[in-house]
């Protein structure tokens, strides 16, 4: 694995698990699945594949302090932090320019830092897979077999077999879709050719920044004028100066979408965003009657109670209650139906325009 290197993308806000998550400690950096944050379990599924040297973290300035202290193996030089947030685009180039300064024949591996995956031996399988394609010249993604016809996720087409690496299936990726209506995505499933996507990228540094260049010249332009400064006195200031440069771009919509000869691995991993609280239902352990909890073990009655999640450390009775989300915070209650829980994102901006309380 010389010359391959894992960069997270750990500067993402989660405001759909929301009270939990909020603006000074997001959705990466909390146990909402396993003892350890979500972020370290990422860190740590990489493992035997990369060993810590190899990790990169790309984040906000103000979560570098809790994240380091999460992960005190990777080396202190290997956090790339944004003066802030100008979406995943920007954050990718930041990372791969840096990388690329330290190592010139870099291959790199774009990851997240709060998504979910059962299966960790069969995901390092198939990133060792992707970096084996990226030697030939593509932009190689994992893409999620998909279970159910969902309309959060984007999809990605696939065309042509290429051929088979490390037991996988892979082939050239026809075109990328925005999320779909239910209709539309009834279709995709039934056509079998498409799978969620994951938003994991592996790809040579050299052809990531030649992307860049042809499509967004002016993120390639300021990370060219900024990698001759990397390690010395002038990085912050030349940093801060060419980042109000940089349009605010998804990576998908940057990169992704426009480019050529990008291959797909199908995977099956048990993968999940955890995109939202009902999300958590696809990841947690339930019980008999489909109730999910998280929070100190004993403190919680459910009677009567099906299909639903409480996240509590005190405790939390419900009687005859069904698919229902219930959040305790030191300062916030939230109650809401199954159905609704992608509109926690509703109450968060409601709260924006709400100012002079810390409950964001």
């Amino acid at each position: 694995m010389e010359h391959y290197y894992a960069l997270i993308m750990a500067g993402g806000g989660g405001t759909r698990l929301w009270p939990m998550s909020r603006s000074e400690t997001p959705k990466q950096m909390l146990p909402l699945i396993e003892e350890a944050s979500m972020f370290q379990v990422s860190v740590q599924r990489l493992a035997p594949l990369f060993t810590a040297d190899q990790i990169y973290v790309v984040t906000g300035e103000k979560y570098v302090d809790q994240l380091r202290e999460q992960t005190p193996e990777i080396p202190a030089e290997n956090f790339i932090a944004e003066p802030y947030g100008r979406d995943s685009g920007p954050a990718a180039a930041l990372g791969v320019a840096i990388i690329q300064q330290r190592d010139p024949d870099a291959t790199i591996a774009l990851l997240t830092a709060d998504h979910h995956i059962t299966d960790k031996e069969g995901f390092r399988n198939a990133l060792h897979a992707c970096f084996d394609v990226a030697q030939r010249g593509y932009i190689v993604t994992l893409g999620i077999s998909p279970s159910l016809p969902s309309t959060a996720f984007g999809y990605i087409q696939r065309s042509e077999k290429l051929g088979v690496e490390r037991g996988l299936n892979v082939f050239e990726a026809a075109r990328f879709k925005e999320k779909p209506n239910l209709e539309t995505a009834v279709s995709y499933l039934r056509s079998g050719t498409y799978s969620w996507n994951s938003g994991m990228f592996v790809w040579r540094a050299d052809r990531a920044m030649s992307e860049f260049e042809q499509q967004q010249p002016a993120i390639y332009q300021a990370m060219h004028q900024l990698q001759p400064t990397v390690g010395t006195p002038t990085y912050a200031s030349t940093l801060q100066a060419v980042w109000e440069t940089i349009p605010k771009k998804s990576l998908d919509y940057a990169v992704m979408e426009g480019a050529k000869n990008i291959a797909i691995l199908p995977v099956d991993i048990g993968w999940s965003d955890v995109g939202s609280w009902d999300a958590l239902f696809d990841v947690l352990e339930l019980d008999e009657e489909g109730n999910g909890f998280k929070g100190a073990s004993a403190n919680r009655l459910m009677l009567k109670t099906k299909n639903s999640l409480v996240y509590s450390d005190k405790l939390t009775v419900t009687i005859g209650v069904e698919n229902l989300v219930i959040v305790d915070t030191a300062d916030v209650l939230l109650v809401c139906h199954r159905d609704n829980a992608q509109d926690v994102k509703e109450v968060v901006n409601m709260l924006k325009d709400q100012p002079g309380h810390n409950y964001l």
